[in-house]
């Protein structure tokens, strides 16, 4: 999310992802209006009935309504009647729903952090005007327009709309500096800001390159591209490409990065709707970039909608290992319809299938409720830790290219399964997290020490720095300050992983991303284990593929 806000990785690999792909949907583009032909006078009668009704209330009703407010209340409760992905996005909230999947919009470029109930600029973009007019790291805004918002219960949504404007046009902020005894004012011209899916792409080693992939965006597909030609050029020739967390987007981004991988003109993905007008196969088409070569694929219950079109591809064309945990579970396609109030309908139009045939939409009879409750449930029942809790329905069954078995019914199974590591995750450490103070921890450490960090090359640092039981005992102090009460057990628990996410945070505002995810991996079990697949990953590659359903699986 951006102007641009960040939840922490650590945050982002642990929640249970609860409604996670609800409001994002694998998106085609939307053709013209076009009045129904299958009940044409049902529908013209529906209409008026609402019609007439809405009239009653706004002349009759005894007290003063918001008509407009009653209107959008009922779509919502009728489109719930349909299915959970189908969506209505009032006309006040669609720059918002727009800048997820767009490539980019109009703002200031800062990545932000809301801290003791302040603003404060965890940095400002590369090539933004933030950068441009010099505020940096660490400066806490205080005022926008002249207006106080430090101790004035801001929100995230809050900070969108006073940062957020139409290019060209400015804004004007007060900041307090670490070391300054004054406030400074900036002026700062808002501008066009590119917003990145493809968070980072490194080698973890001479031969393995590393891919992650946030969502699929408009720019999802160019930045993938680019980023894998990098990687090649250095000398890669095995691949892990991370799709955990990434709750979906644009359908033909995701065709498009998975043609990347596969050769011929193999199937993609194909889907299914009313009639046939919305039927479509996608076939594999150009030369892609790797189409040879190892391949391991991370996912996880937060991997939804696009996310599951690339990694069901790969998987039932044998094309890669996939590892870690089920995923999401949603199979529907929406097409985006604009409305003549600036607002916009998000109609489920098909359901869409892995090359197998595999629907991988999970049910939803039971209810909306039941539906959220899912991921949830998951964890309940054990299933992050033990995969044997998966109850596969046989007439659900499906086999490879080469002939694995396959299941439908809910999400992708993976080819390994990797069970979620909660040894060292105490609600101690959710709470650090959840008052944001180990990101603040590490930015303040970084301003306090940014001359001396920035002369040590990376490797030196990911090598030789430690972070000490001193600097563990400030942030204890600091938790103590916030009321979060100390807890000396699950302290202990946390400790090692506390302080690699501090190292971790460090790096990233001396080395940018490319600092921040090498040293997270230290201690991710997920990556870890797909370090040492790679000899099935590249059996799978040259076509033995003796495996079947999680005949290989990891439980820590």
């Amino acid at each position: 999310m951006s102007e641009k806000f960040k939840n922490s990785t650590f945050q982002v690999r642990l929640p249970l992802f609860l409604g996670l792909a609800l409001a994002t949907g694998i998106l085609i583009g939307a053709n013209g209006f076009q009045p129904s032909g299958n009940n044409p006078q049902g529908t013209a009668k529906s209409y008026l009935k609402f019609r007439d009704i809405l009239s009653y209330i706004d002349r009759d009703y005894v007290d003063t309504v918001n008509v407009e407010e009653l209107s959008d209340f009922a779509i919502n409760q009728m489109l719930e009647k349909l299915d959970p992905h189908t969506a209505y996005i009032p006309a006040s909230e669609m720059d918002v729903a727009r800048s997820y999947l767009e490539g980019d919009f109009d703002g200031i470029g800062v990545e932000f952090n809301i801290f003791k109930d302040t603003v404060q600029i965890v940095a400002p973009l590369s090539g933004g005007p933030s950068e441009a007019v010099g505020l940096q790291a660490g400066d806490k805004i205080i005022k926008v327009d002249g207006k106080n918002i430090a101790g004035a219960g801001i929100t995230t949504q809050g900070v969108f709309e006073k940062l957020r404007g139409s290019k060209g046009t400015k804004v004007n902020l007060t900041i307090l500096r670490r070391n300054e005894k004054k406030p400074m004012d900036f002026t700062v011209t808002r501008n066009k800001i590119p917003t990145v899916s493809v968070e980072t792409g490194y080698m973890v080693d001479n031969h393995t390159g590393y891919i992650k992939v946030t969502r699929f965006s408009a720019n999802t597909y160019d930045e993938f591209k680019s980023t894998l030609v990098k990687l090649k050029k250095k000398g890669m020739d095995r691949l892990i490409l991370d799709l955990r967390g990434n709750p979906g987007g644009y359908m033909d981004r995701a065709t498009r990065m998975a043609d990347e991988f596969i050769s011929g003109n193999k199937k993609i993905v194909y889907t299914d709707g009313k009639g046939t007008k919305y039927d479509n196969e996608t076939f594999a088409h150009v030369r892609g970039e790797f189409e040879d070569g190892p391949v391991i694929v991370l996912i996880d219950e937060g991997s939804a909608s696009a996310s599951e079109i690339v990694s069901g591809a790969l998987q039932d064309n044998d094309r890669a290992l996939i590892v870690g945990r089920r995923s999401f579970g949603k199979g529907l396609v929406q097409m985006p319809i604009p409305l003549n109030d600036g607002s916009e309908l998000r109609l489920t139009i098909s359901r869409y299938y892995t090359p197998s045939g595999r629907s991988i939409q999970k049910p939803y009879t039971e209810g909306m409720e039941d539906y959220e409750m899912d991921i949830l449930n998951r964890f309940q029942h054990g299933e992050f830790f033990h995969p044997d809790s998966i109850k596969f329905n046989d007439s659900l069954k499906y086999k490879t290219l080469h002939g694995r078995v396959v299941y439908g019914g809910g999400g992708i199974m993976p080819d390994v399964f990797v069970a979620r590591d909660t040894l060292e995750v105490t609600n101690y450490l959710n709470e650090l997290y959840s008052k944001n103070l180990v990101r603040e921890f590490a930015l303040t450490y970084y301003q306090d020490h940014k001359a001396d960090l920035q002369k040590m090359p990376f490797d030196k640092f990911k090598s030789t720095f430690e972070v000490s039981d001193k600097m563990l005992d400030n942030i204890n102090k600091e938790a103590k300050d916030l009321k979060i009460k100390y807890n000396d057990q699950e302290f202990k628990r946390s400790k090692n992983l506390l302080k690699n996410n501090i190292k971790a945070y460090i790096a990233r505002s001396v080395y940018g991303p490319e600092g921040l995810y090498p040293i997270f991996h230290e201690t991710d079990p997920d990556f870890q284990q797909a370090l040492k697949l790679f000899d099935q990953a590249n059996k799978l590659n040259k076509g033995y593929v003796q495996l079947g359903i999680n005949k290989f699986r990891v439980e820590n």
